[in-house]
């Protein structure tokens, strides 16, 4: 059974329907599931809320579907973020994680992936690109109008 996370997660994708089914899953790993349907709301929710981790479909954005990641690692630099997608190419896995994602899940491999993936994300100290701290407080997320 996994050990379930104090802190909270923000779960964004634009398909509600989907959501609903992982909400499930991820109230089994973390207190409290935060749902948002666009980018806006995730750089709002994650400004305020400063989550543990953010769980996204690469596609929220309607264009520029790694503008966002790139955004959200800029302003949560210890955040760790999954990407969820639909896209099983090596190249677009590649391109999520050079971007700043810590972990890559397909959509169809939610059921069985999802969690054994958070879990290994949420349990890593360090990623390959950025230092971490290995303390077990919330992510320092910065707004747009923040110096550093």
């Amino acid at each position: 059974m996994a050990n379930k996370h104090p802190h909270c997660v923000i779960l964004a994708d634009r398909h509600h329907g989907l959501t609903e089914g992982i909400r499930g899953l991820l109230e089994t790993l973390f207190d409290t599931v935060v749902m948002v349907a666009d980018e806006a709301s995730l750089f709002k929710s994650a400004r305020q809320l400063k989550p543990t981790a953010v769980i996204a479909d690469l596609s929220l954005a309607r264009s520029d579907n790694l503008g966002w990641l790139h955004g959200l690692r800029a302003r949560c630099p210890e955040l760790k973020i999954i990407v969820l997608s639909v896209h099983d190419e090596l190249s677009v896995r590649r391109a999520a994680l050079d971007a700043g994602a810590d972990g890559f899940v397909l959509k169809r491999a939610i059921a069985t992936e999802l969690l054994p993936t958070a879990e290994a994300v949420l349990s890593s100290s360090h990623s390959k690109a950025r230092n971490r701290n290995s303390t077990a407080s919330a992510p320092n997320c910065r707004s747009r109008n923040d110096d550093g």
